[in-house]
């Protein structure tokens, strides 16, 4: 197996250079481009749901797309959604505390 290459990644740092420009106004979000998958651009928002669901109307997923779970013994809300952009698989994911859950039962 040869060791991974920066040009692996040419079609994840494309797509996003292309979100870039086309969207310079989006909220910034932690950006996961990594080696095991090159196909893969994943882009992930913390503390802030509106800024995913900024980046989810902007790739053109549709709002029934989007998952819903909880994490953390339901401490956390994680929203998922992906689509194929610009030739690689983006995915979305937000997480968000639940606010006012003390760790019991999940809301």
């Amino acid at each position: 197996m040869s060791t991974p290459v920066m040009n692996d990644l040419a079609a994840p740092m494309r797509a996003l250079r292309l979100l870039a420009a086309d969207f310079p106004e989006l909220p910034a979000v932690n950006v996961n481009v990594c080696t095991f998958a090159p196909d893969q651009l994943e882009l992930v928002s913390h503390d802030n749901l509106g800024a995913f669901e900024a980046w989810r109307e902007a790739a053109g997923i549709l709002p029934e797309s989007v998952t819903y779970k909880e994490q953390s013994e339901g401490r956390t809300r994680v929203l998922c959604a992906s689509t194929d952009y610009a030739g690689v698989h983006l995915r979305l994911v937000g997480f968000s505390d639940i606010p006012g859950h003390d760790g019991g039962e999940p809301l």
